[in-house]
Parts: structure tokens; sequence; C-alpha cells
């Protein structure tokens, strides 16, 4: 017979006791979950997209546009770092920091083998439960994988991705041929 395995419950304040060695330490409902440091192609991704949003959301000043390292906590057990995060703007400026954010509006992740799993699976779950529209950009496949707090589909894109940003005068649009041609080739 054999005997039945314990599962550790980790918090955000065990990460205090973990090192600072590159890695990447997420808590998504007191599963841990560690990921190597990126790639250059997905450091790309992660810029480029980031650009595309940044014009955006300056143009309209109703959110700002993050990128990785940076821990979003929504619980003592939910600990998140994001490749790239908007958040919105707090009476017209950008918050001081994530407790004043207090939300996401968008959240993206560039897909690698070593994080297929937690992004498909738990950080999808995660955001949609928190109310948080998530994409998943895949390299290999050039598609984005977009989420939506009220729809349990995936939508898969592969030419163009709208956002619309909450009190934004027009939405923002990705060609996702032009966005991949500028990563990859």
């Amino acid at each position: 017979m054999s005997m039945p395995t314990l599962r550790r419950q980790w918090t955000v304040e065990d990460l205090e006791d973990l090192p600072e060695d590159g890695n990447r330490y997420e808590i998504i409902d007191g599963e841990l979950f560690v990921t190597p440091s990126p790639t250059y192609r997905h450091q790309v991704a992660v810029l480029e997209i980031a650009v595309r949003l940044r014009a955006y959301l300056s143009h309209n000043r109703l959110a700002a546009v993050l990128v990785a390292p940076a821990d979003v906590e929504f619980s003592k057990t939910r600990l998140v770092q994001p490749d790239v995060l908007v958040v919105p703007r707090i009476d017209g400026k950008r918050p001081k920091d994530f407790a004043e954010a207090d939300c996401l509006l968008l959240a993206i992740e560039v897909l690698s083998p070593s994080t297929a799993r937690a992004d498909r699976v738990a950080k999808r779950g995660l955001f949609r439960n928190e109310g948080v529209e998530y994409w998943i950009v895949d390299l290999d496949a050039r598609t984005i994988e977009r989420s939506i707090p009220s729809d349990l589909r995936v939508e898969v894109l592969d030419t163009t991705i709208e956002w619309n940003c909450e009190r934004a005068t027009e939405p923002l649009v990705i060609d996702l041929n032009d966005y991949f041609a500028e990563v990859l080739d």
C-alpha cells in the first residue's frame, strides 16, 4: 500500500525564502510554478507587443503597459508575473504600485515549452476567475489565443487581434502577420 502524498500549499510569504536565481516564481491557487529566464526570441515577442500596446495606450491615456518581472498579487495564494500587463490609470495618473491599481485590464503571456501548462491551464483559469482578458502568444503557430472572462471558449486568431480598452475612442488593431514577421523573420 502506498502512502498518500501531501501537497504543500504555497503562499506569497513563502517566496521570500526562495533564491534570487533568475527563475520566475509564481503561485496559482497554492501551487508553485518555477520557470527559467526567457529566451531572446521570447523577449523580442514581449517587447514588440508591449510597444504596440504602449503606443495605443499613450494616445488614449487610459492605462499603462508594463512588462515582467512584475508581481501581481490577487491573494495570498495567487501571485503571477505576466509577460505583459495593462493596468488602468487612477484619476488620469499611472498607479504608484500594483495595490493602487487593484486590477488588470489585460494580461499577456508568450508561450514557451516550459510554460505551456501553466499558461494554458492554470493562468487561463486564474485570469478568467479574476475578470482579466488574457492573451497567449504562440510563436510557433503564429497565433494569439484570446480568453475573455465572460466566455469559456478560447478564440484563436491568426490574422488580426482587436482590443477595446474601456473608454477608448477606437480599438487597438494588431496585424498579426506584421507582428510575427517583426518577431520571427
